[in-house]
């Protein structure tokens, strides 16, 4: 079973999270996810089709790692839990994971999109910048950082397989992105999770703001 106390207050700092990012703008209406790991086998994740700027917490609900709803029961919880699960499942220290609809995410992804064909651009790399040492492990500047870029489907087994795979083939990575969609990055805390996340706001807006519509993905 579930520890109730640690429940309750996952729920609440989901929610107060939640409001402070749709205040940002980065999860209109009712976009986005938000998870806190509890233990080993249980996370608490957002109830689908909410509002993130009215979240509370009686809207957060807690699943098991495969998905499935433990409380409350008939329930239903973010249609991509499955991206939250993959990553807790793989690495025991990844506590926290928000996924967002921010502008600067999905221009980014766009612009890879709409060059893809031509280039097989299916990542973006930032380097040299001193923000890259907001992601936990990253201790310079001089350094490069790859973030996949993932196909959109509305088969997120399949899509949280093929993150999986990256994974095993590359090696641990602090986010990604999905084409058109947006952005998912985590943290061994909630509070590293934001950290990593506003990072990754910051640096693809200067992505956009350098490369404009001629951004081939690098920086």
């Amino acid at each position: 079973m579930i520890n109730e106390a640690q429940f309750l207050k996952a729920r609440e700092a989901i929610a107060a999270l939640s409001r402070q990012i749709y205040d940002k703008g980065w999860v209109p209406a009712t976009s986005g996810n938000f998870s806190m790991r509890l233990d080993n086998r249980y996370c608490a994740i957002t109830a689908s089709g909410v509002h993130k700027g009215q979240l509370a917490s009686h809207d957060v609900l807690c699943v098991d790692l495969q998905g499935q709803v433990l409380t409350p029961i008939g329930a239903h919880p973010s249609a991509e839990t499955a991206l939250h699960t993959q990553l807790y499942a793989r690495d025991s220290a990844i506590c926290a994971v928000l996924h967002t609809h921010d502008m600067n995410s999905v221009l980014v992804s766009e612009l890879l999109s709409a060059r893809h064909a031509q280039e097989s651009i299916d990542h973006i790399e930032l380097k040299n910048l001193e923000l890259l040492k907001a992601f936990a492990g990253i201790k310079t500047h001089a350094t490069s950082l790859r973030i996949p870029v993932f196909e959109n489907t509305q088969d997120i087994a399949a899509l949280a397989k093929s993150v999986d795979q990256y994974m095993n083939k590359n090696g641990p990575i602090p986010a990604y992105l999905i084409k058109g969609h947006g952005l998912y990055t985590w943290g061994q805390h909630l509070a590293e999770a934001m950290r990593h996340l506003e990072a990754m706001h910051y640096l693809l807006g200067f992505l956009l703001n350098s490369h404009g519509h001629q951004c081939a993905g690098r920086v």
